[in-house]
């Protein structure tokens, strides 16, 4: 087959080929809506079973991790009858439970540091060079967060990822602003 080439009228604007990818604005997804600052990744959703009279009744637990890769990050909870309600309930909370972090220029942290939350035990630890070496939920808290060369340890016997990851932000949180002098009381 050849192609005609297009006629062109006075007044009459040629629309583009369909095959075309329309850009859309800075930050907009293709429905219009503004892109979030904010990364989410799921922890994990569960289906929950409660036994009625008339049968079994589900419904859905999800938890999630929120971060804006400059320091900030939430966790949060949310249960709702499908898992899409329940991931928007869990990203409602994770907004309202943000912590401010502190990282040093390089992106890291300052000195090793643990943590305890339930039975979870994190170490964290800074490792310039070498990259984010840390597993399960530690991995995902410190990628949101936005540091980039860490090692990090879960010593617990616990495999719950949300009280891991609450006991990497409670680490995270306990570090001192690296900016700031800490001046030594003379007494």
């Amino acid at each position: 087959m050849t192609e005609q080439p297009a006629i062109k009228k006075e007044g009459v604007t040629a629309r583009p080929p369909k095959n075309v990818f329309r850009r859309h604005g800075r930050g907009q997804t293709r429905d219009g809506r503004v892109k979030s600052e904010f990364d989410q990744k799921t922890l994990e959703v569960r289906r929950v079973t409660r036994v009625v009279a008339g049968g079994k009744r589900f419904n859905f637990s999800a938890a999630l991790v929120l971060g804006n890769r400059k320091g900030s990050v939430g966790i949060g909870l949310g249960k709702g009858a499908d898992t899409a309600l329940a991931i928007d309930k869990a990203t409602r909370d994770a907004k309202k439970n943000l912590v401010k972090i502190n990282l040093t220029k390089t992106g890291s942290i300052a000195h090793r540091v643990e943590a305890k939350y339930s039975s979870a035990i994190v170490m964290l630890q800074p490792s310039p060079g070498r990259g984010l070496i840390a597993g399960s939920a530690v991995r995902i808290v410190v990628e949101l967060v936005g540091i980039k060369s860490i090692v990090g340890k879960i010593f617990s016997g616990s495999k719950n990822k949300l009280n891991i990851a609450r006991a990497t932000i409670k680490a995270l949180s306990e570090l001192p602003d690296p900016n700031q002098n800490h001046a030594i009381s003379q007494s």
